[in-house]
């Protein structure tokens, strides 16, 4: 693992991953979420301060060594429990039907493979579990689009093997879960960048 990777990326994200916009979805899902909470994909812990008294305990996977040091810090600032272990979406470290709601945040994105991720989450997810997702991805609009083509290929070299042009819904549904609710719209950037899904999702 090279500087930019190990060392310097994570930190960009963290400082990215911060942005005042992204907060609200956040904040639904941190409410929403309810007894043992899988987190994939929980990097440096922003999720970990908005998460209610209805959560019983964190579970975080990331594969990033120093990312999971970020959330180590932040785990413990949070009266939950949280445990936070090294691993993949693709073969998540989790025994089967042991999680009540599963969290994807800019998650699907950076994942090698979206669908053996989702997948792998409801294979943990309990009967009833729920799905809580805020994702970024393709964007409506064929010129958008079509430049999300374009640039993806030099976006994941350069932003942790992001996809632009992923379609969140779709991944999901294609996973076997049902969609229960789902808001789309454009944050504050570039447009390729900043079009998001967000909302809530059961197995089937």
């Amino acid at each position: 693992m090279g500087f930019y990777s190990g060392w310097l990326f994570p930190r960009l994200l963290d400082q990215v991953m911060r942005q005042q916009q992204m907060v609200p979805f956040r904040q639904r899902i941190g409410n929403a979420a309810t007894g043992r909470v899988l987190d994939v994909g929980i990097g440096s812990g922003l999720n970990l301060p908005f998460y209610g008294e209805q959560a019983e305990r964190i579970v975080g996977v990331d594969p990033s060594p120093e990312l999971l040091r970020f959330a180590e810090e932040r785990a413990g600032k949070t009266a939950i429990p949280v445990e936070l272990l090294h691993g993949s979406g693709e073969s998540l470290p989790i025994e089967d039907r042991s999680i009540d709601t599963a969290v994807v945040t800019f998650t699907l994105c950076t994942v090698d493979d979206a669908v053996t991720t989702l997948a792998e989450i409801r294979r943990v997810l309990r009967p009833g579990g729920r799905l809580l997702f805020a994702e970024h991805g393709r964007a409506p609009e064929r010129g958008v689009a079509l430049w999300q083509d374009r640039l993806t290929p030099i976006w994941r070299r350069l932003a942790g093997g992001c996809h632009l042009n992923r379609k969140p819904d779709d991944l999901i549904r294609s996973a076997g879960f049902a969609i229960d609710t789902l808001e789309t719209g454009y944050l504050k950037g570039p447009r390729p960048m900043v079009f998001v899904y967000s909302g809530s999702a059961r197995s089937t």
